[in-house]
């Protein structure tokens, strides 16, 4: 609403007042939003058909409030797969730039990456039949870069094995995360990241107690 108000000496000068309220409503939104995809990450893990109904009452919400955020499924998955992708971009991007050991270099990128995929690990539920494999694959392309160029310098350093290229084996460690995580969504794994870490590296070619040994140090550098 515009005022007129007038100060000595001055011209005449428009005043518009504020609407009242506005930047709690905005906190509020986002608050409201951040809660209603903190509470999709675990109900749908437990149940990939949930209604929205049903995540409206989880996560405290009216349904009109999970509407007017997310007006269907699709654009609340499409939600949920942006911020796995910036998650998991910020993941790779901590290793990224540092010199050292392949071994290493591998078991950091387990451990940076392993609460990332635990954390969206319900999207592997769903993405086949919600999501598309191309979406899913646009995802995980920043991760996949990384690794295959991890396992390429442990090759040429005598590191890793070379019975595959390093592309192929490169798909076959990510194909055996994947495969863990859903033992996670099933209950039969759990882990902070450390034994899957040592297993990746075992995998790659390290013997098991340098492996071991490897894994034990870089997670003790980063606790």
């Amino acid at each position: 609403m515009e005022k007129s108000i007038l100060r000595p000496g001055f011209f005449e000068v428009p005043f518009v007042s504020q609407p009242v309220g506005r930047v709690p409503q905005r906190r509020n939104a986002r608050s409201n939003r951040a809660r209603i995809l903190a509470t999709a990450r675990q109900e749908l893990g437990r149940n990939p058909d949930i209604t929205l109904e049903e995540l409206a009452r989880a996560a405290g919400v009216v349904r009109r409030t999970l509407f007017g955020h997310f007006p269907g499924r699709a654009a609340l998955l499409d939600a949920l797969a942006e911020e796995a992708a910036e998650a998991l971009q910020a993941a790779v991007a901590v290793g990224a730039g540092v010199t050292e050991p392949a071994d290493r270099a591998l078991a950091h990128f387990t451990l940076s990456l392993w609460p990332v995929g635990d954390r969206y690990r319900m999207l592997l539920a769903l993405a086949r039949r919600d999501l598309g494999m191309d979406r899913v694959a646009g995802i995980l392309e920043p991760a996949r870069v990384r690794v295959t160029a991890i396992v390429e310098q442990g090759q040429r350093d005598g590191v890793f094995h070379t019975q595959l290229p390093a592309p192929v084996l490169s798909a076959g460690l990510e194909a055996m995360t994947v495969a863990l995580l859903e033992e996670v969504n099933t209950g039969a794994l759990e882990d902070d990241g450390t034994r899957v870490a040592v297993t990746t590296l075992i995998a790659a070619g390290v013997p098991e107690k340098r492996a071991q040994s490897v894994v034990d140090e870089v997670a003790a550098a980063e606790g």
